[in-house]
């Protein structure tokens, strides 16, 4: 009676899932959803709620248990304590996404499946590759960029990945996991001391406040570049300039929060570091919104 009362979610746990967190990923999805010639809209539904509602609020669940944050995590300032239904929720969403992904297709049951196997070696005390520096960052950039991408087109256009691979379909992909790696280690920069304690060298930790900041800098740029290399290919270069409009406010708010932080490490907090989450989530919505839209 006990277990089972364990799969039922606690207010604490629901919090842990950081549903909005989400939302900031789903720029990879509708990025996507914008390239598919023909869309299944079942598919589409489906896809979305697999990855949106069930594969990455329950990664992020089953992180916060084994990390048991007691300081400021992704958009929970106080994050509240951690109960056992944080470990036992997240396995059942993880459950019924991959009944509803076998529905779908098999490439996106695969998907789903190596993503909830590698979220877990990610956190799990046993494996924790979250404390090895670039191997958690090629994690977060392959898997939650270029992964979901692709595996994502599959599904909503039925196209088999196995054959139908080309060279813009390759940079897309690339596209999402510079966009995402670009945002991981400014989300790491106010954690320093609480990751040390853990044993957590995270990227964020060997580059250092200032190096983490030029990283993102030089992982942005060449997003940049490949999608001006993507739209050209396509003969659809305005969506570039487009993509220069909506960003020029993200721009401006990175170089603001850089030269404080030049001047004083201090302002690399969490403050600063959800408004600058914010504001790229936001204006990454929007530009891979107007494209489906466009």
């Amino acid at each position: 009676m006990n277990l089972l009362k364990s799969f039922f979610p606690s207010v604490s746990t629901l919090l842990h899932l950081r549903l909005l967190f989400s939302a900031f990923l789903l720029p990879v999805y509708l990025f996507a959803l914008s390239q598919v010639p023909e869309i299944n809209w079942q598919n589409a539904i489906l896809t979305f709620v697999i990855w949106h509602l069930l594969v990455y609020p329950a990664s992020n669940g089953y992180n916060s248990y084994f990390d048991k944050d007691e300081g400021s995590i992704a958009l929970i300032e106080k994050p509240p304590p951690v109960d056992k239904s944080l470990y036992y929720f997240p396995l059942l969403l993880d459950l019924i996404a991959l009944l509803l992904a076998i529905y779908v297709g098999w490439i996106l049951f695969f998907a789903v499946l190596i993503y909830g196997l590698f979220s877990k070696m990610y956190s799990h005390p046993s494996v924790r590759l979250k404390k090895y520096p670039l191997v958690s960052f090629m994690i977060v950039f392959i898997f939650q960029g270029a992964f979901v991408y692709w595996s994502t087109y599959a599904s909503i256009s039925g196209v088999d990945t196995l054959f139908g691979w080309n060279l813009n379909f390759t940079i897309a992909g690339l596209i999402c996991s510079c966009l995402i790696g670009a945002t991981y280690p400014l989300t790491q920069v106010y954690q320093h001391e609480e990751d040390s304690k853990r044993g957590d060298k995270t990227l964020s930790l060997i580059l250092g406040i200032r190096g983490s900041f030029y990283f993102s800098a030089c992982l942005f740029l060449l997003s940049g570049i490949l999608l001006f290399i993507y739209w050209d290919r396509l003969e659809l270069i305005e969506n570039f300039w487009l993509f220069l409009i909506v960003s020029a406010p993200l721009f401006i708010l990175f170089l603001t929060w850089f030269a404080k932080v030049y001047r004083d490490p201090g302002n690399a907090n969490f403050k600063n570091m959800s408004r600058m989450t914010l504001l790229s989530g936001i204006m990454m919505l929007i530009y891979f919104g107007l494209l489906n839209i466009i």
